[in-house]
């Protein structure tokens, strides 16, 4: 085995059964490393959302072998791979998914508090990543309160309060306008290259690709092209 952080090989997953069966990934193999800035470029049902759940552990292959961040992902139990989900994933979705009665900071708190940290240092951790994200005067607002924008800048605190190796982030400019969108490209990749925490995003935006140093393109559940800056 590689010691890429995350590994899929020859990974097959299809929905449906019989003559309506879908597949969606069709043996496909890929190796991110530690602290690269993946983004995973294709058009609707390609198998990016597909891929991004069975990396997070939210979805299991049909065949393959999937490890990331040292855990064998087929075959885990549901325990492990919610510690898994807990311990070493963040996400970040297209829609913020933040809770609507939680203001800034208590969505920032909730989603540390997850993985086993106090309240104390999720408190202080909530306050730092709310004002490195251009929040620190908006941890008292909700989510009602707040710009898409700001909004998905809450989402990506969230994501990284807890200090995870990996960061999956599902089209996450896709619900922003081109200028809000370009601002959250700059800000994840200031973030990678800050933190270390290595990132995978998908999306059908190639304007996303000039945040990465790792693109990948996909095409009928296979990678079709794969690039690496700097090599």
């Amino acid at each position: 085995m590689s010691g890429a952080l995350v590994s899929l090989r020859d990974v097959r997953k299809s929905y449906g059964s019989g003559a309506a069966a879908q597949q969606v990934l069709d043996g496909l193999s890929l190796e991110i490393e530690e602290r690269d800035f993946a983004v995973v470029l294709g058009p609707s049902g390609c198998g990016k959302t597909t891929l991004l759940n069975l990396i997070g552990g939210l979805d299991t292959a049909d065949r393959g072998r999937i490890v990331a961040c040292g855990v064998e992902l087929a075959g885990a139990s549901r325990a492990e791979l919610t510690a898994y989900r807990a311990r070493s994933v963040g996400f970040i979705f297209q829609f913020y998914n933040l809770l609507p009665t939680l203001t800034a900071q208590e969505n920032v708190e909730a989603g540390v508090r997850v993985a086993g940290v106090s309240r104390e240092q999720a408190r202080e951790r909530a306050r730092g990543l709310l004002t490195r994200v251009g929040l620190g005067g908006r941890a008292g607002s909700f989510p009602s309160e707040l710009s898409g924008g700001e909004q998905q800048r809450v989402a990506i605190a969230r994501a990284l309060a807890k200090r995870p190796s990996l960061l999956l982030a599902d089209e996450p400019t896709g619900n922003l306008d081109e200028e809000t969108a370009a601002g959250m490209v700059e800000l994840m990749e200031e973030l990678n290259r800050e933190t270390g925490v290595t990132f995978i995003a998908v999306s059908h935006n190639p304007g996303l690709a000039r945040a990465g140093n790792r693109i990948v393109r996909l095409s009928h559940g296979l990678v079709d092209e794969e690039a690496v800056r700097g090599e």
